[in-house]
């Protein structure tokens, strides 16, 4: 029997991916949106999640999709009610949110699935394959892409707690933290933030390995690209291999050779993934991206760039 889903907050991603995806995944029938703009055909849509309980419609899951910083809230509301949780990145916007969120999934014994949408694929899974034992000496993140084609509109991701360029920079860094074979920590980064915005617009981030160890290891993330899009991430090894990722992960080099292409079906995979976790009752709370996100706010050192118009 399908799991009876609800999508919170009808924004360009649930429209995007989050409805396309379960309308197509038979482990799922959607049967509720919770907007206070939006609405989806077909179902009753509810202004808030206090409205849809209150309702008496049956639930077993709910999609976050809203903005990061309501998302705790929301979350425990929806424990409260029984219900399970899958959350879109980033998750919150800080680690103790999170952890309260994960905290509180256990107490009421309830199903938490934070997902990552970059790390769904296949060409990202033979990154770490080959990767696994192995010392990086080198890694070098380039994710410049257009805020106006990805983000129309969406003056909260411009305020405290919105991100910024970390919010697509966030997706870089959950791939590096899971193929990477060892952990790395951020030592030092640069944001630029526009004189009339409150997060920033480009971060060029240094890091380092726990024992300190001769690296060159770095990121750039810039919002200012137009044309076509650049998602890369490059690493070399102790032992001389040399591996890209291509295409926001979906394309694999190896010693200059493309091994991989694969398609993109991040967040098929990411409900097909959650459909397991509601049969086995598990949960899923990786939030090594988040922490390494803000450590960039903690340790960069702000710059201030033109304004954003």
């Amino acid at each position: 029997m399908a799991f009876k889903i609800v999508v919170i907050g009808l924004g360009k991603i649930a429209m995007d991916q989050h409805l396309p995806c379960i309308t197509k995944n038979p482990d799922f029938t959607l049967v509720a949106g919770v907007s206070r703009h939006a609405k989806v055909e077909n179902v009753p849509c509810f202004e808030s999640l206090g409205a849809l309980v209150k309702n008496g419609i049956a639930v077993d899951a709910v999609a976050i999709c809203t903005p990061p910083s309501a998302r705790l809230a929301i979350a425990r509301e929806a424990f409260d009610a029984g219900y399970h949780v899958l959350i879109e990145k980033p998750p919150t916007p800080t680690v103790g949110e999170m952890i309260n969120m994960i905290d509180y999934a256990k107490e009421k014994n309830r199903v938490l699935y934070v997902t990552w949408h970059s790390r769904y694929n296949k060409a990202v899974d033979e990154a770490k394959r080959l990767l696994k034992g192995k010392r990086v000496t080198k890694l070098k993140v380039t994710w410049r892409e257009d805020v106006r084609h990805w983000h129309p509109g969406q003056e909260w991701i411009w305020e405290p707690g919105g991100f910024g360029v970390c919010d697509p920079g966030i997706n870089a860094l959950s791939i590096v933290t899971k193929i990477m074979p060892e952990p790395i920590f951020v030592e030092r980064a640069v944001i630029e933030v526009p004189s009339n915005k409150a997060t920033p617009i480009a971060a060029q981030i240094k890091f380092k390995h726990a024992d300190a160890g001769a690296s060159d290891m770095s990121a750039e993330f810039d919002w200012r690209q137009t044309g076509e899009q650049t998602w890369h991430i490059e690493i070399e090894t102790k032992d001389g291999m040399s591996l890209v990722l291509k295409g926001g992960g979906s394309i694999l080099e190896v010693n200059g050779k493309q091994i991989m292409e694969a398609p993109l079906e991040e967040y098929e995979l990411i409900y097909e993934r959650f459909a397991g976790l509601l049969k086995h009752g598990e949960s899923f709370t990786d939030i090594t991206p988040l922490q390494l996100i803000c450590d960039v706010f903690m340790l960069g050192r702000p710059v201030l760039t033109e304004a954003f118009v």
